[in-house]
């Protein structure tokens, strides 16, 4: 399955999308986001760990807002 970075603060994010089969790391400094197929961040920083400077093909999804299982599905269409 593809491999999902996920901020700390997301335990209910990264709980569902394990449960789904994804990988899922912590995003811990911006590097960690160039091994990842989509990340997940709070949105409360818009600069998310420099994020916005860092060159990233994967999707970047605001999960402000939004349930786990919604993110999960944001997750899911962003990968097909």
């Amino acid at each position: 399955m593809a491999k999902i970075g996920v901020e700390q603060s997301l335990s209910n994010v990264k709980a569902a999308l394990e449960e789904r089969g994804h990988q899922v790391m912590e995003l811990q400094q911006a590097d960690d986001a160039k091994q990842c197929d989509c990340c997940c961040v709070t949105g409360q920083d818009k600069n998310v760990m420099g994020m916005a400077a860092t060159d990233i093909s994967a999707p970047v999804i605001n999960c402000d807002g939004m349930s786990a299982e919604e993110v999960c599905q944001h997750v899911e269409q962003n990968l097909r």
